[in-house]
């Protein structure tokens, strides 16, 4: 079975170098949720989420009332582990992650909402006062770039395409984009050079033009290895 830990080939980096971070992609979709992840030591774990009668549920599909929920699978799972660790989410002294948010619909309802979730946990949720707390990163139907200081506490997931000012990059942890815009490789093998010279371009772009403080990923490329 492909793994579900992508380790995305091309992360931008301060260094602008090529490091590997750990994208836990669908976390969800696992037997353990969240937990095979965190125990991977992944640096962004994945959940999809809808508003559904009232409360925030996790779902690749449209939900179901029988869907469970952003907070069971994640926020109180999480929490618990600050309790343990003493405001940190692990006993490891460098060890942090963010927790990506792939809104499907409804942002204006559903960003509300989780806000006001997180604000029940500011030191587990507010990395501004605690350097270990975990970041929450909005991807999918995402707020316009202008409204982004609208919401406290969260960050974006920005793309190559968008211009951004210096403040608003403050609010923009990643730079995402579609990798089979560059390269149909499959993953076997090398990389066609040209593919290879194409995303070098837009690394370089990103991490010296757009977020030279973030860090950013290909979405839908090749998945590596196996479990």
């Amino acid at each position: 079975m492909r793994s579900y830990i992508l380790p995305a080939l091309f992360w931008l980096t301060t260094a602008v170098t090529y490091a590997q971070k750990i994208h836990a992609h669908n976390d969800y979709a696992q037997l353990r949720p969240f937990m095979s992840a965190y125990e991977k030591r992944a640096d962004f774990i994945e959940a999809d989420v809808w508003l559904l009668n009232g409360k925030l549920v996790v779902s690749h599909e449209k939900p179901t009332a029988s869907s469970p929920t952003l907070d069971s699978l994640y926020l109180k799972p999480i929490v618990r582990l600050f309790l343990q660790n003493k405001d940190k989410p692990s006993p490891e002294r460098d060890y942090t992650f963010n927790l990506v948010i792939d809104v499907k619909e409804n942002s204006a309802e559903v960003l509300p909402l989780l806000i006001t979730m997180l604000q029940e946990n500011l030191p587990v949720f507010n990395r501004s006062a605690n350097t270990k707390a975990i970041q929450v990163i909005i991807s999918g139907e995402r707020p316009k770039i202008q409204n982004y200081f609208d919401y406290p506490l969260l960050q974006f997931d920005g793309r190559p395409s968008e211009v951004y000012d210096e403040e608003t990059l403050g609010r923009v942890a990643l730079i995402s984009d579609n990798f089979q815009s560059y390269s149909r490789w499959n993953g076997i093998g090398d990389i066609p050079d040209i593919d290879r010279d194409k995303l070098k371009r837009v690394i370089k772009r990103a991490t010296t033009t757009i977020n030279p403080s973030g860090s950013g990923q290909f979405l839908t490329c090749p998945m590596v290895g196996n479990s």
